[in-house]
């Protein structure tokens, strides 16, 4: 059996699906960037599933993937906030017009960790509802996917995961990455490295 085959034979059976989304997955240099949501959200509709992405171009929410069941603790870029950070306030695409914060006038930039200030407040009513998700994977068969995580910000996927992997007995893991698919001593066994692009190899499944 492929790994292919492994992966797609595990979400059919899995009780719960953890995905974490990283830098290769940036729509930036990948044209079909929005069919590969739409395949994922085909293979995963039925699951009971959260995504973790750090990409902040804002591209899966614009997919049919469920908004309700992901976070992007990275921000995206979608999203509007204050380049001055004179207010809390966050506004959804197209919601100011002219792009121009209402209270100060300064320009608005996007609600990402690039930003100069970042209002944080934007993701944290979905990162609650992915904390609590989490908490009931526990002791359940549990399938993780790493699509395309490097060491940009490891605390927010990477580690974390590898971490509730070897603290579920019933989870298994598969990270996939072009360069960077290392697995550490605590999930051997419980985890598979597939050293690919996977967007590459999600193109496949």
């Amino acid at each position: 059996m492929t790994v292919n085959e492994q992966i797609l034979e595990e979400i059919a059976a899995c009780e719960k699906l953890l995905i974490g989304i990283g830098e290769e997955w940036k729509a930036e240099g990948i044209p079909d960037m929005v069919s590969l949501y739409e395949k994922m959200n085909d293979l995963i509709k039925d699951r009971d599933f959260f995504i973790v992405t750090t990409v902040t171009d804002g591209e899966i929410f614009k997919s049919p993937l469920d908004k309700r069941r992901m976070v992007a603790p990275c921000g995206n870029v979608t999203w509007r906030q204050c380049s001055k950070t004179c207010t809390k306030d966050i506004w959804e695409p197209g919601e100011i017009p002219k792009d121009v914060c209402p209270h100060c006038g300064a320009p608005l930039t996007g609600n990402t960790v690039e930003a100069e200030d970042y209002i944080e407040e934007g993701y944290l009513p979905q990162w609650r509802a992915y904390t609590e998700w989490l908490a009931g994977t526990l002791n359940k068969k549990l399938l993780v996917l790493e699509l395309g995580v490097g060491f940009k910000t490891p605390t927010v996927i990477r580690w974390p995961f590898e971490k509730t992997v070897s603290i579920n007995k019933k989870a298994h893991m598969y990270r996939i990455h072009e360069t960077l698919a290392q697995l550490p001593e605590t999930v051997k066994g419980k985890a598979d490295a597939v050293l690919e692009s996977s967007t590459e190899f999600f193109r496949k499944l």
